[in-house]
Order: C-alpha cells, then sequence, then structure tokens
C-alpha cells in the first residue's frame, strides 16, 4: 500500500523522520573500547597515576631500583604482583616504557620504566592509594616523577660496601635516583644553587648534570625543596635538592649502580641525597 504524504509542514516533518530511522537501521552499532594493560588516570591528590585495566592503583617499590622483583614470599600478600599481557590500550602511555621481567620464582611481572608494578591489599576499591609511601619506601607509580628514591646497598667504584654514613659495612640506604633509577649525587663543596664543580664540558662528562625537570616527586619529598639553576659555563639547566645541585656518575652504567660514593677526598665526598640531607650552604 503507498502512503502519499501531502507536501504541508507536517508531511515534510514526517518524511524526515522516515529517512532518519532508516539511515539509524543501517548504522552498526559503536562497541565501546576495552581498555588492556597499563592505563593512566588523574588523582587529586597525586596527578597522573598508573593504574590496570579497572582503575586499580599501581606501585613501585624502593628497593627493585635495579629492575629486579625484590618483594616476594610473605611480601607478596601485602603486595600483590602486576602482569599483563596487554602494554596499554591507552594512547597516554609510551607503550617503549612499559616491558615484562621473569621474576626469580618464575612469574611474570610487567614493570614501567624498569620498575616493576604492584598492588596493595589495603587498596579495597578503584581510584584507593592507600599504599603511599608505606615504609617510606612504596610510592604510588607515576609517569612524571623528576625523582625516584632508591632503598638499595652502597657499593663503590673501589668495590667496597657502605652505610649510610659512608663507613665501610653493608645495609641498604634511602636515598634518590632519577625516574629511570640512576644515582644521583651532590658535591660537597658546593653552595647553595650553585654548581662550583662543572667548569667546563669536559668535567660534564665525568660527573654529567641532572637537567631533570621539575615535575612530580615523591610524596617523602616536598617540592617546594627543588629548584633548577643555569650552569652557564655548559648552557644547561641543573635540578637542585635543598640547594644542592644535582650530578650523575658517569661510571654508573646500569640503574641502581652508586659507584660515586667512593669517588673523592673520602667515601661521601659525593654523596648521595637523602630526605635527612642538610640545606646545602650559602
Amino acid at each position: 500500500m503507498l502512503i502519499y504524504l501531502r507536501k504541508t509542514p507536517v508531511g515534510i516533518i514526517c518524511l524526515a523522520l522516515l529517512f532518519i530511522l532508516a539511515c539509524k537501521k543501517d548504522k552498526p552499532e559503536e562497541t565501546p573500547m576495552v581498555k588492556k594493560g597499563i592505563q593512566i588516570s588523574t588523582d587529586s591528590k597525586f596527578g597522573a597515576v598508573l593504574t590496570d585495566s579497572i582503575g586499580r592503583t599501581l606501585y613501585f617499590f624502593a628497593s627493585d631500583v635495579a629492575g629486579t622483583a625484590n618483594c616476594t614470599g610473605a611480601c607478596e600478600t601485602t603486595w600483590p604482583v602486576y602482569y599483563s599481557a596487554n602494554a596499554s590500550t591507552d594512547l597516554n602511555v609510551n607503550a617503549s616504557e612499559v616491558a615484562v621481567i621473569t621474576r626469580s620464582d618464575g612469574k611474570k611481572q610487567t614493570t614501567y620504566k624498569g620498575y616493576p608494578l604492584y598492588y596493595y591489599m589495603n587498596d579495597l576499591a578503584a581510584g584507593q592509594t592507600n599504599g603511599d609511601g608505606v615504609g617510606g619506601i612504596w610510592f604510588v607509580a607515576k609517569p612524571d616523577y623528576a625523582l625516584m628514591v632508591a632503598n638499595f646497598q652502597l657499593t663503590g667504584l673501589n668495590g667496597k660496601t657502605y652505610t649510610k654514613t659512608y663507613a665501610e659495612g653493608t645495609g641498604k640506604t634511602i636515598y634518590f635516583t632519577d625516574s629511570k633509577g640512576r644515582t644521583l649525587y651532590a658535591f660537597s663543596p658546593d653552595k647553595n644553587n650553585k654548581n662550583t664543580f662543572t667548569t667546563d664540558l669536559t668535567k660534564n662528562g665525568i660527573w654529567p648534570v641532572y637537567e631533570g625537570e621539575l615535575k612530580s616527586v615523591p610524596s617523602i619529598i616536598t617540592k617546594d625543596l627543588i629548584a633548577v639553576i643555569d650552569v652557564t659555563t655548559i648552557g644547561k639547566k641543573q635540578l637542585t635538592y635543598k640547594g644542592w645541585p644535582l650530578y650523575y656518575f658517569g661510571q654508573d652504567a646500569i640503574r641502581g649502580e652508586n659507584k660515586g660514593v667512593s669517588v673523592g677526598a673520602g667515601p661521601g665526598f659525593w654523596p648521595v641525597l637523602t630526605v635527612a640531607t642538610t640545606v646545602a650552604p650559602n
């Protein structure tokens, strides 16, 4: 049966509705993308935070600075391992910074910037961050740390091991690294926000200045203790902590190494930086 619609406003409207309904019927419904792997969420306190695909917060462990997972056995009950076969569907995640390691117990674990990732058992819902700061060595995993925290043995270029007071001996020290676990140092003769060491590029090859940007810091550090100075002798900018210009040691070849602690007039002449570091003198 043919339906005739008069060329009236009502008739035109009816034709339009029939056309829209026909188009909707032909157009397939869009399926929402399923999130997989690491995601970046925005937290009201911490800003950008790494989570799993359903929004559960992920964490870094300071003792894992060398890239090896040290939370094993009973530790895993509190800090379960995070693993996903998928790197990330989040376009804001740099896939080149996501990897997978095989732990000593044979389990696989996802890493970000070389840090194995964990959950915290007392995060009972997505978005909770109850594990941050636990023991001063567990921190929410973030993509934008300017500094990170290591909990590791100090071992000098001379092969000797040192305590946090630079006496010979064993025992972990909590100190600062860059975002990928490379140890940072101060030069003990430096002055407050003044680099007195780097007089030319040759010296920068031995003790390179840390050119990190003033971004996020772990919660045991307050951001007002961080600054950026100009090193005019080499045309670079350098991050400082409590006024101490920060350096790398050129012979620290891999993450977690801290060989520079034995270099100079005595152990600690080039000290690592800690929460207890005193303010640099004027």
